[in-house]
């Protein structure tokens, strides 16, 4: 036992101590520095693979009490250790393929400190026993992972660096209240006790926040919006995981919800169906309309969480006759985290070589490379759900689960839920749907890079002499190994793709599988083929046709069709969160401020003392907060006072004052210059509005806001 829980200990820690030995051995040597990082993640693997096999292995735990006040704790099981051994299998492949992908970068030391880190955090997280937990190394994660899209320091990548970190603080803040409600009303947030503490209680409102803090990292509409930002600007090993593992921690936070806090319930599982329906269209739209390589593959990151997704909902809806629902949703975890791997390490290859990701401009890459035609075409095909590639066993898992919900209803089995038949039906053509935009915007990708031919010929001419130099053999066997699985797993799904739904479904309360799926049935390929139509029609009629713009020189080019004004970062997030609400809540705080100096005038001597004393407390927390969390920029008087319109507007009213003095009122009052006045008025507005805005990066308004929620929460529970 004890063997067991070092092994389990070293799994999480180890590599974070390889992080610093990486780092050291990089300020000597730097090829020192990569085969160090590599064989830290081949003995992770190592030591994963070692957990599964070995006896009692996947019952193991250890706690160390006292750290981060809480204690850590961490055990295992099937589905942990399954996709423990998932994320290093990447780390693995992603930082041998790092190697010559940073050949010529700079920061590589920083590069492999916070890729190790974040590999130890990640593994963190899939083993931790409770939430908070969960809760410590989800941050840890979160901002090393930060340090990977800000990696090349240009002016794109540190604005998207800078919308994933909102995005993760702002879910990590929400997140953490979630948890101070569920640990009051549950008095527990070990995992394996949340079930039994949870039945009963009313815990829909925490819930609803841990979702947010999980549904923002696995990039679930609306929280979608750092993945088509971060991913077209992170290095492509770190896009990989990024995509393919980092999404999955909030993919285990949500399944931990649904499946050890809101068993079988229908009302959560509703939510989770609509939303997943909602995030699996809006992104295959997105990567249909992209033109850009690496983006399109980020926009299919959000479609395919909202494949999981509709199968975690599913479950919530099937209730106990979920298995279909249960398995289809672990195997599409590990078939898009598998997929997203070699699709996004194919980038890296183009990247690497020709440093572009635009259509136009990497169009016929691929030709006379047979060998990265493959490799994608392996991933293209798995992804889309073409029989014989195990994409396909998993999204007919999931089709079958929203069929057999159908059923259900159709029959009166099952009378709960929101849904009635025609809802169904639609759910599953939009599932249908989203499965042929996959295969359109896939096939978009493999004709525009390797079968069509660059418009420019010199260009072109480059590319076919990379046919035998574009990669090295290291970097060509951390492609390949994965694709080969693919066909494999699909060709034999149950000596492989159950035998992982085995080893997983226990955590999502399925003890053992009533089903015997006949996989290659007609009426199993029946939804399969029909995607593929869809598919072909999209991408002929669609694609070829509108989003191909003929030039006058008779080439064609890809075209972004997408309208800008319904970008949301730009156009909701950042004007509304980053203008609107620091200008209202600066105006708010200004009014109550000026309001308690009112109430100190008109108020006796008494009063007047108890509106001083909280006049001085406010001055005193806002002079606080400016020297140390705002970090106030020079003050207005350092600064060139007011604007043109009050410089406008004093004049004009200083002009009218000295008229109405000489002709009406025919006195010499003292002059007041209300220029200055107007421009002292502008500068304390700006300044007290500045304050919040600077403040909203580390997201502290929606802090107060959710603080705010939260003790209405409690007053209506009480009224209650």
């Amino acid at each position: 036992m004890e063997q067991n829980f070092l092994l389990l200990a070293a799994i999480v820690f180890f590599p974070m101590l390889g992080a610093g030995i990486s780092y050291l051995a990089g300020r000597k040597d730097k090829t020192l520095r990569d085969r160090v990082a590599g064989c830290v993640t081949i003995v992770e693997f190592l030591l994963l693979i070692l957990l599964l096999i070995t006896k009692g292995a996947k019952e193991a735990s250890f706690v160390l009490p006292g750290v981060c006040g809480m204690g850590l704790s961490f055990e295992t099981e099937g589905f942990r250790a399954m996709y423990g051994a998932i994320a290093a299998f990447m780390w693995m492949a992603a930082t041998l393929f790092s190697a010559e992908y940073f050949a010529h970068y700079r920061n590589r030391n920083r590069y492999y400190l916070f890729l190790l880190v974040t590999l130890g955090a990640t593994e963190g997280i899939f083993f931790s026993a409770d939430l908070y937990t969960t809760f410590v190394f989800f941050e840890v994660m979160s901002l090393a992972s930060y340090v990977w899209v800000a990696q090349d320091e240009h002016a794109p990548s540190l604005r998207a660096a800078a919308t994933y970190l909102a995005v993760a603080v702002i879910g990590g803040l929400v997140m953490l209240m979630g948890l101070f409600l569920l640990y009051n009303q549950a008095g527990t947030l070990t995992i394996s006790e949340l079930h039994d503490a949870c039945a009963g209680k009313n815990v829909y409102v925490a819930a609803g926040c841990l979702f947010f803090g999980f549904a923002a990292k696995a990039g679930a509409f609306p929280l979608h919006i750092w993945l088509p930002k971060a991913h077209p600007v992170a290095p492509a090993p770190a896009s990989a995981l990024l995509s393919g593992i980092l999404t999955k921690t909030g993919i285990f936070g949500i399944l931990v919800i649904s499946c050890k806090i809101l068993l079988h319930d229908w009302k959560w599982g509703t939510f989770v169906l609509v939303l997943g329906t909602l995030t699996m269209v809006a992104g295959a739209v997105l990567a249909l309309f992209s033109v850009d390589f690496k983006r399109t593959l980020a926009c299919s990151s959000v479609s395919q969480i909202g494949f999981i997704l509709v199968g975690i909902g599913m479950q919530g809806l099937l209730a106990e006759e979920n298995a279909l629902a249960v398995r289809g949703s672990l195997l599409h975890m590990v078939n898009h985290s598998l997929f997203k791997l070699v699709l996004f390490l194919v980038a890296g290859v183009i990247f690497m070589n020709v440093h572009k990701l635009d259509l136009n401009e990497i169009r016929g890459f691929g030709r006379k490379k047979p060998l990265l035609a493959a490799i994608y075409l392996a991933g293209a095909l798995g992804i889309g759900g073409i029989p014989l590639f195990s994409g396909y066993i998993s999204k007919t898992l999931l089709h079958e689960s929203i069929v057999e919900y159908t059923e259900a209803l159709e029959t009166g089995a099952l009378a709960q839920g929101v849904f009635g038949v025609s809802d169904m039906k639609i759910i599953e053509w939009l599932f249908l749907i989203s499965g042929g935009l996959t295969v359109a915007y896939m096939c978009k990708l493999f004709f525009a890079v390797f079968v069509e031919k660059n418009n420019d010929a010199k260009v072109q001419k480059k590319y076919d002499g990379m046919s035998g130099s574009y990669m090295k053999p290291v970097s060509a066997a951390a492609l390949a190994v994965p694709a080969a699985l693919f066909p494999l797993m699909g060709i034999l799904p149950h000596q492989t793709m159950d035998k992982l739904a085995d080893m997983g479904q226990g955590f999502c309360g399925l003890a053992e599988n009533p089903h015997t799926v006949a996989y290659f049935s007609l009426t199993n390929l029946k939804g399969s083929l029909i995607s593929i139509a869809i598919g072909a029609l999209i991408y002929l009629l669609l694609v070829r046709t509108w989003m191909l713009k003929k030039q006058p020189d008779g080439t064609t080019v890809y075209v972004n069709r997408w309208p800008r004004v319904l970008d949301l970062e730009d156009y909701v997030y950042r004007p509304i969160l980053l203008t609107a609400v620091p200008a209202v809540c600066g105006g708010v705080c200004m009014v109550l401020d000026n309001a308690v100096d009112l109430l100190a005038k008109l108020l006796p001597i008494a009063g007047s003392v108890e509106a001083g004393f909280f006049d001085t407390i406010t001055d005193s927390v806002i002079v606080f907060l400016r020297k140390t969390i705002y970090q106030d920029s020079p003050q207005p008087h350092e600064l060139e006072e007011g604007n043109a319109l009050t410089h406008v507007c004093g004049r004009i009213v200083n002009r009218a004052v000295a008229l109405l003095n000489l002709t009406i009122w025919r006195r010499h009052p003292k002059k007041k210059d209300y220029e200055h006045t107007f421009a002292l008025a502008y500068e304390s507005f700006k300044e007290n509005t500045g304050i919040i805005g600077r403040s909203l990066s580390y997201g502290l308004i929606l802090f107060c806001l959710g603080l705010c929620g939260t003790l209405i929460y409690l007053l209506i529970s009480l009224l209650l």
